[in-house]
């Protein structure tokens, strides 16, 4: 079964943004008063995401192998909107070596190649993640038959081999994913009980080692604003640092649920400085707004909110230099088979047409970009 993140709901404590940006009513309207030459130019909202983020921000999207693979009309939207792309699935450990010793990057190498062809950067998804895991291996750790002397090594080599496969073609890895737990305790995971909290450590060293010009971030959901959760994170990054690891980037997910709010753009750009100013860059990994079906006007206005609370946190802050969406047409969404009755968490409609979404990260970036 193909599984992508599972993110709890944003809890519903967590403050309503209240700024909708304004830019697809009045951004484009010249000064009614005053002379040609005070006049406002107008800004061009229309075009692709790519285009209009120009050289500010690399603007990506997560890619379900299986729709590039046999639709056309997908492949050509990740082609022609996105200037980054993130493998939903096909580099995660269970797709990579599905038999021990037997390594399988085809599908990856596919996606890679077809970045390079268009022009796109290519963000690494995800090295050490407690989900989506070998059989092999969980069912080895768990019968006894690896020892946690071996499984370091095993993690070791598959670190080395993944980053070293593709090295000099990925600019970001997601080296840890979702070590925290909600209660911003290290999460309780085959990782930690068997090889203890140096984990961690060790995973950021061995990726650098293996490509050392590659970003290396920590990433997680729910970690968008000022939380106990985003605090253990900057805790975390901190002790990294000071053990010298070799740690770039912090990734905030952006997994939302119109039901529960979002952060403010403010509390967004505040919890990413206190990151930048550890001298690590900030991204957007992986947002989605998801609604409980049937989706409705109301609904989808309050989708375009959540999606312009995040882009427009990135672009306010000093070091945030991606912004991914998991993926951007409801048709190949993840959503609905995690989450039940809750859908339409995506950019484009299961027809490929643009939702509000869409036409908010157009005049958000638009903006940004004048």
């Amino acid at each position: 079964m193909k599984v992508s993140h599972v993110a709890p709901a944003v809890a519903p404590a967590v403050v309503m943004a209240v700024v909708l940006v304004a830019a697809t009513l009045y951004a484009v309207l010249p000064s009614a008063t005053g002379s040609p030459d005070h006049m406002q130019a107008p800004v061009r909202v229309d075009g692709p995401l790519r285009d209009l983020a120009g050289r500010h921000l690399l603007v990506g999207t997560a890619v379900d192998h299986a729709a590039f693979t046999a639709d056309p009309v997908y492949r050509d939207r990740v082609g022609t909107e996105f200037s980054s792309v993130t493998a939903e699935n096909v580099m995660k450990w269970e797709v990579v070596e599905p038999e021990r010793g037997v390594r399988d990057y085809a599908a990856a190498d596919e996606l890679v190649a077809a970045a390079k062809r268009n022009g796109q950067r290519v963000r690494g998804h995800t090295l050490v993640w407690h989900s989506q895991v070998p059989a092999w291996l969980t069912d080895g750790v768990g019968s006894g038959e690896i020892t946690p002397t071996e499984l370091r090594g095993i993690l070791r080599r598959h670190i080395l081999d993944e980053v070293g496969h593709f090295r000099g073609k990925i600019y970001q890895w997601d080296v840890v994913n979702e070590v925290i737990d909600d209660e911003g305790n290290l999460r309780d995971t085959l990782w930690l009980r068997e090889l203890g909290p140096g984990y961690i450590a060790d995973a950021f060293r061995w990726a650098h080692q293996a490509d050392p010009r590659a970003k290396l971030f920590l990433n997680d959901y729910n970690v968008e604003g000022l939380s106990p959760k985003s605090d253990a994170y900057h805790q975390l990054a901190r002790d990294l640092l000071a053990q010298r690891v070799p740690v770039h980037g912090f990734g905030a997910q952006g997994h939302y649920g119109v039901q529960y709010g979002f952060h403010s753009t403010a509390d967004v750009v505040a919890n990413f400085r206190r990151f930048e100013d550890l001298g690590l860059e900030t991204a957007v990994t992986e947002a989605d707004v998801r609604m409980i079906m049937p989706t409705d006007t109301a609904k989808l206005q309050a989708q375009a909110q959540g999606y312009g609370v995040l882009l427009q946190g990135c672009l306010l802050s000093r070091r945030c230099t991606s912004f991914t969406v998991w993926g951007f047409t409801d048709k190949y969404s993840w959503v609905p088979g995690f989450f039940e009755g809750e859908g339409a968490a995506n950019l484009l409609d299961e027809s490929f047409a643009a939702k509000p979404a869409y036409r908010e990260m157009q005049a958000v970036l638009a903006l940004a970009g004048r």
